[in-house]
């Protein structure tokens, strides 16, 4: 069978722990979409693993695959495979021919492109990170975009540098006016790219790393293997499903593992999708945030409270996340997108202690209410959250709560738990009460299902 794992909120879900935690019971584990702007943190016995590009199941020993959706750094790739080894573990990881390759000039372009539009009163800076996500994706959209398959071969390699580099050369000095000084000119080098990238298709073949990955993944399907795939960000920033403009460039609701990856719609549709849900919201970079708590000092600091508490430092970046209380309508919004088999509630200790607990049911806009997220970033920004109040609970041991299971939590933490899932009509299979795997409690395995 396969199970997709969805972010259902801004990102920042507590994706990885869940990938860790089921893809000990699968074969292989692919990411369909997204690049080294990902960011999962994985917990194994204390230990700690921060990986951007990686599979997060490569901490337990599964197959990882970068399906043809994704955008690869190859550097970036090569140093969490590096550091993971010199950890002591063996990661097996493969990438898929057809995925593009961000080259040096998509991340300058990034950062341009930011700066401008943060000068440009009309503009929409997103807050990017920076790594070249959007412009590789424009390039791959434009049929301009070099794949892994192009570094495998020299000749290919330099006759797309050749063709691409020019261009961007242009984009910056002529539309955007500005030069290139001795930091960003090597960037846009033709012969220094190719040596680059050449050697990297280099290693890439001499350690059998790269994959035809529809054949590869339907090959390992019909062999009965189990396959996972893990999406990058959450629902709110898919460039489709999302609050556009400020979103990611690529698909991270369920429907894009099947086209990111190759694997058939079918053979994936017929499996489990689970959305991971954070007890409360999180949010890296610009945008709406309807429920945040960004009012007075006493919510100020309670945002601060839930930060600390709950680590919201971007993995990738560590800028500090943005807070405020659930939302149910973009839940909602999520799970009819991806179409939810259930999902999974992380960070419920983080939100033991308070003196108050909020969830947004719906909202008002123009004398409406709205029980999903509207259409345009212009009427989310305008809608007024709909609150109610629920019990609190105190703080608990989460290593005896994840040893005696979903009954051991609190009572009120279990009702805020199941208010949630009659919510979105969706049951809920685990709970995150700790950032290790072992501090979640279990209550349906989706590969059992």
């Amino acid at each position: 069978m396969t199970l997709t794992i969805v972010g259902s909120q801004l990102g920042d879900e507590g994706k990885g722990a869940l990938v860790d935690r089921w893809g000990g019971d699968a074969d292989v584990v692919v990411r369909y979409q997204g690049g080294d702007n990902a960011g999962h943190t994985v917990v194994e016995g204390g230990v700690e693993y921060k990986l951007s590009l990686v599979p997060s199941g490569a901490v337990r020993g599964t197959t990882g695959i970068l399906g043809n959706g994704c955008v690869v750094n190859p550097k970036t790739l090569f140093t969490e495979i590096d550091d993971l080894r010199e950890r002591g573990l063996d990661p097996d990881v493969r990438v898929a021919r057809r995925a593009h390759v961000i080259l040096p000039y998509h991340r300058v372009l990034d950062g341009i492109e930011e700066e401008v539009k943060a000068d440009d009163d009309a503009g929409d800076a997103v807050g990017t990170t920076g790594r070249g996500i959007g412009p590789t994706y424009e390039d791959k959209a434009g049929r301009r975009g070099i794949r892994i398959a192009d570094l495998l071969d020299p000749d290919v390699l330099r006759e797309k540098l050749e063709y691409a580099v020019p261009q961007k050369r242009a984009l910056v000095e002529e539309v955007y006016g500005l030069d290139l000084d001795d930091d960003r000119a090597e960037a846009f080098d033709v012969d220094a790219l190719h040596e680059e990238f050449a050697a990297i298709g280099e290693r890439l073949a001499d350690e059998g790393m790269t994959v035809n990955c529809s054949d590869y993944l339907h090959r390992r399907h019909e062999a009965g293997d189990e396959i996972l795939f893990e999406g990058a960000q959450g629902t709110h920033i898919d460039i489709d499903h999302g609050n556009y403009p400020f979103v990611t460039s690529s698909n991270p609701t369920a429907g894009a593992a099947s086209v990111g990856s190759g694997l058939g719609v079918t053979t994936v549709g017929d499996g489990e999708v689970v959305g991971i849900v954070k007890a409360y919201l999180s949010r890296v970079g610009e945008g709406p945030l309807p429920t945040e708590l960004d009012g007075d000092a006493d919510e100020e600091a309670l945002a601060d409270d839930i930060r600390e508490k709950g680590g919201e430092f971007g993995t990738v970046t560590g800028r500090p996340r943005r807070i405020g209380w659930l939302d149910l309508p973009m839940l909602r919004h999520a799970a009819r997108v991806s179409g939810f088999t259930g999902v999974a509630v992380n960070h419920v200790d983080v939100l033991a202690g308070l003196d108050e607990l909020k969830v947004c049911t719906g909202y008002e806009l123009n004398g409406n209410e709205l029980d999903t997220v509207p259409t345009t970033t212009d009427r989310w920004e305008r809608c007024e959250p709909v609150y109610e109040t629920l019990d609190t609970w105190e703080p608990f041991d989460s290593a005896a709560v994840a040893e005696n299971g979903y009954d051991a939590l609190p009572e009120a933490a279990r009702e805020y738990l199941e208010f949630v899932a009659d919510e979105i009509d969706t049951p809920i299979y685990a709970v995150g009460v700790g950032p290790d795997r072992e501090e979640t409690v279990e209550l349906t395995n989706p590969f059992d299902e």
